[in-house]
């Protein structure tokens, strides 16, 4: 028994410190976030500011810059992104798991292997497709290019693979077709996977820099990454506000996994049972 506990403290002490070694930037941009820009650029850099911590940095950003309406931008994003690619991965999943029609072995390797190309390869063509639908510079630009999601049709693909048939055969006993079985039976036993993958959609999106700096020049319409790095390219480097911006761009994903964490996991060890 002794042996076991040290073990385990061994073990927690171990996590413990990885732990804090991962949270040791987030904690950092928290504390300089609260410095003025004259401690927070100050040299040599210390923990402690000089001249005390103060709400300057985030006073200044809600009534002056523009963060506010980036971070609403970003949440229209990432909930727009989330909420069609949940309807398509879902809908893909269910036909590569149960239908059976032509073309079904073919289709399911191309999305397979279109895991692993780089999105940034389809950076050009899916600009010019946007422009050739009017679409830059609005949401609807920014979102749909980031709807296709293959990694997460497959995930719910192999998780659908392991529901047993038998459910879906007894409500065909009793009438039910494809569409009432999928939205029925299907889904309320999917629970854990989708809050999964609506979970990591929502944050892949937030946090997502490349494609919306691409597709959206005009300031209203710019999501939080981008406009952060707008803030540092226009007004040189301002420490405290760059990361004050960081701190509110990552509190409202740390909140999602806070409120859902128990899914994430609930999600991502069923899919590692199912399918098998």
């Amino acid at each position: 028994m002794k042996s076991i506990n040290a073990g385990r403290i061994v073990a927690f002490a171990t996590l413990a410190l990885f732990s804090l070694l991962m949270l040791t930037p987030f904690l950092w941009a928290v504390n300089t976030s609260f410095k003025s820009e004259a401690d927070a650029s100050a040299a040599p850099v210390t923990i402690l500011p000089e001249h005390g911590y103060t709400f300057e940095i985030y006073s200044y950003i809600f009534r002056l810059g523009e963060i506010p309406t980036w971070m609403i931008n970003s949440l229209i994003v990432a909930t727009g992104v989330t909420l069609i690619t949940l309807v398509i991965s879902t809908m893909a999943g269910y036909a590569f798991s149960r239908l059976d029609f032509t073309g079904r072995r073919f289709l399911l390797g191309v999305t397979v292997a279109s895991i692993m190309i780089p999105g940034t390869i389809f950076i050009v063509p899916l600009f010019d497709e946007m422009l050739a639908f009017n679409m830059v510079d609005t949401f609807w630009g920014i979102i749909l290019p980031q709807v296709v999601a293959p990694v997460m049709v497959f995930v719910l693909k192999r998780f659908f693979d392991g529901i047993p048939r038998e459910l879906e055969d007894a409500a065909r006993v009793d009438g039910a077709g494809s569409v009432r079985i999928f939205v029925s039976i299907v889904l309320p036993l999917s629970r854990p996977i989708i809050a999964a993958v609506s979970i990591f959609t929502f944050v892949g999106a937030w946090n997502n820099f490349l494609w919306p700096y691409m597709v959206a020049n005009d300031p209203d319409l710019m999501t939080l990454p981008v406009g952060l790095q707008t803030v540092t390219t226009g007004y040189g480097v301002v420490f405290a506000q760059n990361m004050a911006g960081a701190v509110m761009a990552a509190l409202p994903l740390i909140v999602v996994f806070l409120f859902f964490q128990r899914q994430i996991i609930r999600g991502i060890a069923t899919t590692g049972l199912g399918g098998q």
